[in-house]
């Protein structure tokens, strides 16, 4: 008898934790929305649209950071052309120019940051050695949108 009830609220328990919710599918647009309406009917301009420039300081990132994880799951090559952005998608190919010398570079975002107050952008080593010696340490620049047609979220 003792058996036959634990055996019974055995199964209650067991009913009561399962559920039949639909599960929620979560799907992201590879290109960006360019207008969208948002939850106070305002129309809202995305920040990612092609041919968009930004003005700021740049600075670089290398040895320290070498072969580890960047937040969008790549490990960081420091000679490779890529570039750390606190809000564009993972994949956004922007040209970023230096207004001192006017030498330019293309990179990929696959970073956020910078985390410095005033700075728009953090290079790879290699990328900053395109447009200034290193010993320069931050510049004044212009970043342009070029290509958001390979975005991603997140690679695990």
């Amino acid at each position: 008898m003792k058996k036959l009830v634990l055996v019974i609220i055995i199964a209650i328990a067991l009913v009561g934790c399962s559920s039949n919710a639909p599960k929620k599918t979560v799907s992201y647009s590879k290109s960006p929305v360019q207008n969208s309406k948002s939850k106070t009917g305002k129309t809202v301009t995305d920040k990612t649209v092609k041919g968009k420039t930004m003005r700021g300081k740049a600075s670089w990132y290398g040895d320290y950071f070498h072969g580890k994880k960047t937040a969008s799951g790549e490990k960081y090559n420091m000679y490779n052309l890529t570039a750390a952005h606190k809000t564009l998608p993972f994949g956004t190919i922007v040209r970023v120019k230096n207004l001192d010398n006017g030498k330019s570079v293309e990179v990929k975002i696959n970073d956020r940051g910078p985390y410095v107050k005033g700075r728009i952008i953090d290079l790879s080593r290699a990328a900053f050695k395109k447009i200034a010696p290193l010993g320069a340490g931050v510049l004044n620049v212009e970043v342009t949108i070029l290509d958001t047609s390979n975005t991603f979220r997140y690679k695990h």
